[in-house]
Parts: C-alpha cells; structure tokens; sequence
C-alpha cells in the first residue's frame, strides 16, 4: 500500500515537472519571438566571402571584389525598396552590414550609418534597434581598446546623430572633443561642441545647450570672430527662451541690442527690445520693482520701429503694451495707447490689425461704463469686419449687447 502512494506521488511530482519544463519552453519560445536575435550579429555562410582557412584576412585584390559587391547589395536593396519591398530591400541591407565589417571599423560604421537613416526615415524601429546595438557594441570595443582614432569616433557620433539617438552621440563627440583639444585643433573643437549642442537641443535639454553654446561664445570672442560671435548669441536667445530662463535670456539679448547698434544695423533692435520687455514682465510676475523695465523696454521698441517706419513692428509693440497696461489696471493709459495703435496700424495698412484695435478700444470703454464710446468703437470695427468679410457675427453681437445696455442704462434712469 505504501509502495503504490510513493508511486503515485512521484507520478504526480514527475507529471508537474514536464509541464513546468514545457511551460518555460514556451516561454522562452515567446521571448524569442518577441526578441528574435539581431541579424547583424548572425555568424552566417555567404557566397561573397571567398573560403578563409586558418580565418586568414581577405587579400587587397578580395577586400575591393567584397566592396564592389557590397555596394552592388546596396543599389539592389535601394531598388527594392523602391517597389515597396521594406522587408525585402532591410533583408539585403542586413546582409551587407553583415559582410562590410570584413572591410574594417571605419567601412561598417559609415554603412550601419546609411542604413540607419534609411531605416529611422522608414520608421522601421527594429531595424534601428539593430543597428543601434551594433554600434553600441563597437563603441565598447573601442573604448576598451582607448582608440585614438579621431575619423573612427566622428563617423560613430554622426551614425548616433542619424538614428536620432543624442544620448549616444554626445558620449562619442565627448571623446572627439577631448581628442580635438589634445591635437590643439581649434576647428575641430568648433565643429564638434556645434554637433553637441545640436544634439542637446534635439534631446530639449536646454541648460546643457546653452552651456555648450556659451563655450562656442567664448571661443568665438577670443578669436575675434564676429559673424560667429552674433550667430551664437541669436542661438543663446533662442535657447534661453525655450528654456525659460528670462533673466538669461534678458542678458544675451541686451548683448544682441550692443552688437547691432556697433553695427548700425538698427533694423534689428525693435524685436530685441520687445523680447526684452516680454522676458521682463515675465519676471515681473514675482518682482513687481520690474515692471518699469518692461515698460520702458516697450517703449524703446515701439518707438524705434516708428523711427524706422516699421509701422507693423511698432504695432505690434503697442499692442504688447496696451495689453501690459491692461494687466496693471492702467485702463486710461491702455486707451491713449490705442489711438496711437490706431494711427500705426493705418500707416501699416494692416486692416485686420485695425480692425483688432477698434475691438480692443471697445472693450476698454466697456470697462469704463462708457457704453456710447464703445459703440462706435464697435460699429468701426464692424465697417472693416465687413470689407475682410471676417468676424462679421462677433461685431454685431457686441453691438446689440451694447444697444441693449445703453437702452437699460435710460430706463433705470
């Protein structure tokens, strides 16, 4: 009796053990469907390799028949994807990166490249998977060999750069930039902190662009490079802003203003200086002591666009500065602004920025009660909401509210 409950057991035991071990087989099945292996790594025969006993290299007569052939399975995949064969044309691509590491680093690298924009632009993310662990895996290489293979780390960044992944690009830049500054190149370490700051920006990751920038300012200023030197700087202010940092962004712009008043090239600065004045009132917000910098700097572009006669640019200040007095309850001082809009926007012929302004007076005497005012502010808006056949609906609405106040404000009376 004892004897037939051990065996039942151990039938039972032995039964949960085949199907745990069929389970994770199944399992493991799963995950290499899910995850099938990276064909670029496939040890596989091929017909293009010439018999290699004793893994000999390739001779230099085989090494140029293997890239005349290589560049041959490009143009057939090129073809086929052309037909519309992306599964196709990525097969033979594999199986070209797969043979062009025969032809040193620098050859796969380039290739792997190629094939990873081609990939990127056809949202192929597998295929870009592929060849982003390719080039990982030969960036280990290299870094453990401490290559100071200058070519070999540019062309690893441009490939990372391809395939959008900056994160990746920036540690390869890093290594040419320390290679650059070793060799004392100074173009060189131009050209790479611009590859790296382009690939912060791409990343949004503002601080570390405007630190890379700033140092591209520095250089340009020591060499007494003045196209770079603006160029930067207009870089900066972009930056800055995006980044949300006004007071930042306040002191490069007022750099900017500097720079193109040296220049006499005064048809830059009312945009400068509204940039300015928007940065400030944005600072104001916790700082009201700045609130004056605003406005003075409002008034600094609306006044030397009209100088300039850029009557579109001065309006467009005078509207940034009627809506700050609006913000600080200045409604009478936003009104008297107005009228100049008024003028401005005529001299710009700008009627839609016309009709804009008699909306805006509108809606001020609105807030000063004074009903009649703001009627005819709206009945000439209407005039030119009619001639643009543009906010007809909204004129009329506002003009019968306004018919119906004024007819209540008599019978209260």
């Amino acid at each position: 009796m004892l004897q037939r409950f051990i065996f039942i057991v151990t039938t039972i035991i032995v039964w949960h053990l085949c199907i745990f071990s069929t389970l994770a087989q199944e399992k493991k099945v799963e995950d290499l469907d899910k995850f099938p292996p990276n064909p670029l790594e496939m040890i596989l025969p091929d017909p293009l390799l010439p018999n290699l006993p004793d893994k000999r290299q390739l001779t230099l007569t085989e090494l140029q028949k293997l890239r005349t052939d290589l560049d041959g399975l490009n143009q057939e995949a090129q073809v086929t994807l052309q037909r519309g064969d992306r599964k196709k044309a990525f097969e033979v691509w594999n199986r070209e990166l797969r043979l062009r590491r025969y032809l040193g680093t620098l050859a796969e690298i380039e290739a792997l490249a190629r094939v990873g924009e081609i990939a990127w632009n056809q949202n192929e993310q597998d295929e870009v998977r592929y060849i982003s662990q390719r080039l990982q895996l030969i960036q280990k290489e290299i870094g453990q060999q401490k290559s100071t293979d200058l070519q070999l780390w540019q062309l690893l960044g441009k490939a990372y750069q391809k395939i959008r992944l900056p994160k990746l690009g920036i540690s390869a830049y890093e290594q040419v930039l320390t290679l650059v500054k070793q060799q004392q190149d100074s173009s060189g370490e131009i050209e790479t902190l611009k590859n790296i700051g382009e690939l912060y920006l791409s990343w949004f990751d503002y601080n570390q662009a405007a630190n890379t920038y700033q140092k591209l300012l520095n250089l340009a200023v020591n060499q007494g490079d003045k196209t770079n030197e603006l160029g930067y700087l207009q870089q900066l202010a972009y930056i800055y802003g995006r980044g949300k940092q006004p007071q930042a962004a306040i002191d490069i712009l007022n750099k900017l203003v500097i720079l193109y008043t040296l220049n006499q090239n005064l048809s830059e600065i009312p945009p400068l200086k509204l940039a300015i004045a928007v940065n400030y009132e944005y600072l104001a917000q916790k700082n009201p002591t700045l609130k004056q910098q605003a406005f003075d700097n409002y008034q600094a572009a609306y006044t030397t666009a009209w100088q300039l006669e850029q009557y579109a640019r001065a309006g467009e200040a005078l509207e940034k500065l009627i809506a700050f007095y609006r913000s600080q309850k200045q409604v009478d001082a936003a009104l008297e602004t107005s009228q100049i809009l008024l003028e401005t926007q005529t001299l710009a012929n700008n009627f839609y920025g016309l009709m804009s302004a008699y909306d805006q007076i509108g809606n001020l005497y609105i807030e000063r009660r004074e009903y009649n005012q703001a009627l005819t502010a709206f009945q000439k808006g209407l005039a030119i909401a009619q001639q643009l056949k543009h906010q007809e609906s909204y004129f009329n609405q506002q003009i019968e509210k306004l018919k119906t106040e004024i007819k209540m404000s008599k019978i209260s009376r």
